[in-house]
């Protein structure tokens, strides 16, 4: 589909790049009266206009439109018309996307029924993880696919599915795969998704994706919150979690079985323009790295451009993204996950990225 829009695939992903954005100048055609503001689910839009974006005059837009022609493979209603149009600006310049964002969209700062416009940003990525097929040779931690007969919910625990006989053999021969280290399993479970390196047993080795297939509907904990509720850090980031467990190696089934919720998968093959973008979001859609968001669906629907502005330790952002994706933690009206890509690099600024948000959604006039 790519091909046939003239869109080259997108970059591999990179660390966002840090730098404050310039303050945007006026823009030409952002002028007239604004419409009233809207009430959408959990969130007010407030409108506003164009040169309120900040770096909506400096942002790489083509980089977002790989993310915008993929949402256009499953629209939201209110883009659906706009679509045509999003394909033939693929290889359009800079100043015409952004001319024509001008003429067709309206952007409206998202905000709390409170009037808060300030919000949380954080990220996640999809974990690349070596895996071997069959257990042994410290591959000994199973990544299930969901059980065969899953009626029961919500089902057992994390803590019953390792422990109890009989989550057990509910689960023999349902592994996808294995790990070598449980708290990694815990990683593709928080994530969602993630890229394996397989070992097959004869030898050879496959590059898969294992893609969300659903949960034992229990809540998700995190392991970090339960960490600091116990007094035994200060640093509930990744790099914090692991330095705590690495130095109490023996409170790791406590640490992981804080979490009751268990995710189960489905391997997908990854190849050719599957491996330049991420696994589907809910949209429904593959993920942009860099470009694709999570959100609370309540507060801004699915397939709606977003202006996204963040200032933080880790990264400075100001950009048009996405919304393709949710996540259970993900509640709010200013609320974000950065999709920061896959591999390590991706985890280490998805695991540190906490910082101040402001979101404004464009909206077809």
């Amino acid at each position: 589909m790519l091909a046939a829009c003239s869109t080259p695939p997108p970059p591999a992903p990179q660390r966002p790049s840090a730098g404050t954005p310039a303050p945007t100048a006026p823009v030409p055609g952002d002028t007239g009266p604004l419409p009233p503001p809207l009430a959408q689910g959990k969130s007010r839009w407030v409108p506003v206009h164009w040169s309120e974006l900040p770096g909506f005059d400096s942002d790489a837009l083509h980089e977002a439109w790989n993310a915008w022609i993929k949402g256009c493979e499953r629209p939201a209603p209110a883009f659906a018309p706009l679509c045509a149009e999003v394909r033939r600006l693929s290889i359009a310049s800079a100043e015409e996307q952004r001319a024509w964002m001008v003429a067709r969209l309206q952007p409206y700062r998202i905000e709390a029924f409170d009037g808060r416009a300030d919000g949380l940003l954080t990220g996640y990525y999809e974990p690349l993880m070596d895996a071997a097929r069959l257990p042994g040779n410290g591959f000994n931690v199973p990544l299930y696919r969901l059980p065969a007969s899953f009626e029961r919910k919500p089902w057992y625990t994390r803590q019953q599915i390792e422990t109890l006989p009989e989550a057990q053999a509910a689960l023999a021969g349902r592994a996808i795969a294995w790990l070598r280290d449980p708290v990694d399993a815990l990683v593709l479970h928080i994530q969602g998704s993630g890229r394996l390196r397989v070992t097959e047993p004869d030898g050879s080795q496959r590059l898969v994706r294992l893609a969300f297939a659903g949960t034992n509907d229990h809540p998700y904990q995190s392991v970090g919150r339960w960490l600091l509720d116990q007094g035994a850090t200060r640093d509930a980031t990744w790099p914090g979690i692991k330095a705590w467990i690495a130095a109490n190696p023996q409170r790791v089934n406590e640490l992981l079985w804080s979490n009751p919720r268990y995710v189960f998968f489905r391997e997908e093959p990854l190849d050719g323009l599957d491996a330049a973008f991420g696994p589907k979001g809910a949209q429904g859609v593959a993920l942009t790295p860099g470009r694709s968001i999570a959100v609370d669906r309540q507060s801004i629907p699915y397939g709606t451009p977003v202006w996204l502005a963040s200032s933080g330790p880790q990264v400075q952002l100001a950009r048009l993204v996405m919304a393709q994706d949710t996540g259970s933690a993900i509640v709010g009206a200013v609320r974000a996950d950065f999709f920061t890509g896959w591999g390590p690099e991706a985890g280490d600024v998805a695991g540190r990225l906490k910082q101040g948000l402001r979101l404004w959604a464009l909206w077809p006039k």
